[in-house]
This record gives C-alpha cells, sequence and structure tokens, in this order.
C-alpha cells in the first residue's frame, strides 16, 4: 500500500523543478495511497489536486489548504464528506464513485462560500429518492451538481419541499448505515478465516521447503540439497505452483462480491499477492548461467559469440598474436586468428554510418603498402611482360654527377664562362665539309658558319 513521501511529492513536482513548498497542482493519482498526509504542512500553496483513483478512506489533513481551489477524490473509499471547512478558496470538488452514504454530511459545505461545482454521482447517496433536490437547497451557493447546471425553478422548488424531502433522507440513510454495517461485519469475519487459514497451512509439517522421512525426522542436508536442487524437481514445483494459482485467481475474479471499501482493498491485496507470487516464480525460473571458456586449460583460444549489439561505449577490443577478442557489457565475441599478427600494430574503428566495426591486424611477415596486392596472372604472355617489369625495378638506375664538372657556379665569370663553353657544342662533336666533298658546292653569298 502506499503513503505521501515526501520523495513521492517531488518525484510528481517535476513542473516546478521539484521544490514542493511553492507547488501550485499536484497530481497523486494511482499510486494506492490510504490516508491523506503531510501535504497541509508541505505544499500550502496548493490550488489543484488531484488524488483520484486511490484507496483513501477519509478527507482529512486539508484545512490549511487555503488556496486550494479544484479537488479530485474520484474513485476512492470516502464514506463521509468533512474536513473541508478550511479551505476557503474551493471552488470545485469531484467526490465521483466513492461510498458515501450519508447524504446530510454535506452540510459541512455550506462554509465553502465560494464552491460552485459538485459531483456526487456513482455514490449510494446519488440512488437516495430527492437526493438532487437535498443537494441543490442544501447547498444554495451551487451552480452544477454531477455536471449539470441548477436553473433557479430548480432551486426554488427544491427549497419549497425541503422539509418533506429532509424526512426521506434521514430513512434512507439509517436504513443505509444498517446494511453497511452489515458489509463490515461480514468482511471483518471473512478476513478473520483467510488469517486462520493462513496460519494453518503454515503450521503444515514441511511447510519450511524440507523433505520428512515417516518418522517425521527431516532428511539428510546433503540428500535435500540434491534433490531439490535436481532441475526436474524445480521445474515440477515451478509448473504446479502455476497451475494452482491460476485456479485461484480465477476463482476470485469468478466470485461475486459487494462493492464495498472492503472487497476494493481485498481486490487490491488479491492483486498484490498475484504480483509477488510473479516475481517469485520468476526468480526460480533464472538460471544461473556458467561461465564462458575463453581459452582451454591447455592454452587453445576457442571461436565464441555472445553478444547481440554493439554499443561503441560498451566495446572493449583486445588484439592477442594468436586471437582477437570483443567484449561487449561483458559478452564475448572471440576469434582464433589463422596467422600470428602484431597487437602493437593493430587498430580498430567503428564506421559511424553502418555501425560496423573494423579491425586492422597486420600479420608478422607482412608489410603494409599503400597498394593493394596483384593478382595472379593467368596467361604466359603477361608472365613474361611481369617478370620483365619486376626485373627493371630491382635494377634501379641511379644518376651520376661528377662534382668537379658541375660544381658550384662562379657568379663573377657566369656570363663569360656561358659564352666561351657552352654545354650543347661541346657535347656534339664538329664536322667541318671539305671541298672534296662532291656534294660540296662553295656560294659565296652565304655567310659562312661560325
Amino acid at each position: 500500500m502506499g503513503r505521501i513521501t515526501e520523495d513521492l511529492i517531488r518525484r510528481n513536482a517535476e513542473h516546478n523543478d521539484c521544490v514542493i513548498f511553492s507547488l501550485e497542482e499536484l497530481s497523486l493519482h494511482q499510486q494506492e495511497i490510504e490516508r491523506l498526509e503531510h501535504i497541509d504542512k508541505w505544499c500550502r500553496d496548493l490550488k489543484i489536486l488531484y488524488l483520484q483513483n486511490n484507496l483513501i478512506g477519509k478527507i482529512e489533513n486539508v484545512s490549511k489548504l487555503k488556496k486550494l481551489e479544484y479537488l479530485n477524490l474520484a474513485l476512492n473509499n470516502i464514506e463521509k464528506v468533512e474536513n473541508l471547512e478550511g479551505c476557503e478558496g474551493l471552488t470545485k470538488l469531484d467526490l465521483t464513485i466513492n461510498f458515501i452514504g450519508e447524504l446530510s454530511s454535506i452540510k459541512t459545505l455550506r462554509h465553502n462560500i465560494h464552491l460552485k461545482e459538485l459531483f456526487l454521482m456513482g455514490n449510494p447517496c446519488a440512488d437516495f429518492d430527492g437526493y438532487r433536490q437535498f443537494v441543490v437547497a442544501t447547498l444554495q451557493q451551487l451552480k452544477w451538481l454531477d455536471g449539470k447546471e441548477i436553473e433557479r425553478s430548480e432551486r426554488i422548488q427544491a427549497l419549497q419541499n425541503f422539509p418533506v424531502i429532509e424526512q426521506q433522507i434521514r430513512e434512507q440513510e439509517k436504513a443505509y448505515c444498517l446494511k453497511r454495517a452489515k458489509d463490515k461485519e461480514e468482511a471483518q469475519r471473512k478476513l478473520q478465516e483467510d488469517a486462520d487459514e493462513g496460519k494453518k497451512e503454515r503450521s503444515q509439517p514441511g511447510f519450511d521447503g524440507r523433505w520428512y522421512t515417516d518418522i517425521g525426522a527431516p532428511l539428510p542436508s546433503s540428500v535435500e540439497s540434491k534433490d531439490l536442487q535436481a532441475p526436474e524437481i524445480q521445474e515440477g514445483e515451478c509448473n504446479r505452483k502455476k497451475v494452482e494459482d491460476e485456479e485461484d485467481d480465477l476463482e476470485f475474479w469468478n466470485k461475486p462480491s459487494l462493492f464495498t471499501p472492503e472487497s476494493r482493498l481485498e481486490t487490491l491485496r488479491h492483486m498484490e499477492k498475484q504480483r509477488k507470487a510473479q516475481e517469485k516464480l520468476s526468480d526460480k525460473k533464472k538460471k544461473v548461467k556458467p561461465a564462458r571458456t575463453l581459452i582451454t586449460e591447455d592454452g587453445k583460444a576457442l571461436n565464441v559469440n555472445e553478444p547481440k549489439y554493439l554499443d561503441t561505449s560498451l566495446i572493449d577490443v583486445d588484439v592477442r598474436p594468436t586471437y582477437v577478442r570483443v567484449l561487449v557489457k561483458g559478452k564475448p565475441f572471440q576469434l582464433v586468428l589463422p596467422a600470428e599478427v602484431k597487437p602493437d600494430s593493430s587498430s580498430a574503428k567503428r564506421s559511424q554510418t553502418t555501425g560496423h566495426l573494423v579491425i586492422c591486424m597486420p600479420k608478422v611477415d607482412e608489410v603494409i603498402t599503400g597498394c593493394p596486392p596483384a593478382s595472379k596472372p593467368v596467361a604466359s604472355t603477361l608472365d613474361s611482360s611481369r617478370e620483365r617489369k619486376t626485373e627493371r625495378s630491382r635494377h634501379t638506375e641511379k644518376l651520376e654527377v661528377d662534382p668537379s664538372k658541375h660544381s658550384f657556379p662562379d657568379v663573377a665569370n657566369i656570363v663569360q664562362e656561358k659564352k666561351h663553353t657552352p654545354r650543347r657544342v661541346r657535347s656534339e662533336p664538329k664536322i667541318t665539309p671539305t671541298e672534296e666533298d662532291p656534294d660540296f658546292e662553295d656560294n659565296p653569298e652565304v655567310p659562312p658558319l661560325i
């Protein structure tokens, strides 16, 4: 069962930076709260308070909320309207689907002069004859009742018939109170029977989970532990327990019951019991996985692949000379390598687009180059051409320069040196034509060669 704690209020005050003393709106619905407490001390500035769908049985500890304008207590176990006189600013009150049978208790709301809207539908008092007329005549400040606007003529008529209606309401309240007292006695008797049955089950021999011999003595611990730890016995026990729980659950929901605060509490206890049984059953089914064997006793590495997904922040790569291991959240992925690699020269990268993990591990006898290795030749002509290229690449031609002929140039004689000793003329042999040449023709108009 839930209780109103400071931590619960702070968790529901995120819109106010988890500050509770200045909180103006608070929602604590569906928290299985049984009692209203602490709110009037911690949250004095509240204007809107949602407490629907809980197990609150009494309106209390809200009288100091002077600024409260809207209070929602629908779907609770409230049986009487009380302790709201201090909520001076209250304008809307929702008490839908509770157990209010004392309709005359709404007279305490006369002090809430700003109250304009009231919801009482779904309560036993809403079935009383003259219910609406009684409320309209009692709370003259109301403008809306159960979502329906109160007309002026309706109020006048209710005030005229109020003495008769009030007498009818009192008689119906008395009959309801007698019936309610019987329901409480029946619920108390049933609760006592359930408690006695539980004590009886706990007093049965063997309830402590141990096996007993015919004379009543427990079996030795060695035999007991072996039998109880057997997977077949555990599985059979879990299945039997599951079937029994399903039968009990089906019987509980098919059994007719009255709509009372006690039945709501009983339903909640049953659901809580089922939830705990389910958790206990699931814990028994959980088996501790044996530790993965990554390397055998003789030092041989094994191929292991356990992780199902990769997350960069959870990846740990370990490269060894003969195998590589990737740990993802403690789950190993291990591969044995066909050749020995260099761990110091290895690298691991993750693609930002595909998410692939690429691990580069150079071999011990291999030199990494920028070009990919050439494919094997197919034709014989290609073999010969590749052999010639390989032969040429082995014999590298180097350019030799004679330092005596190619020295640092003299800046003072650079022009003279270029003028008298051109390199291009020195390197070529000088050919001088002779008169003995049959094709020689001496033309005086042609200038002589230099």
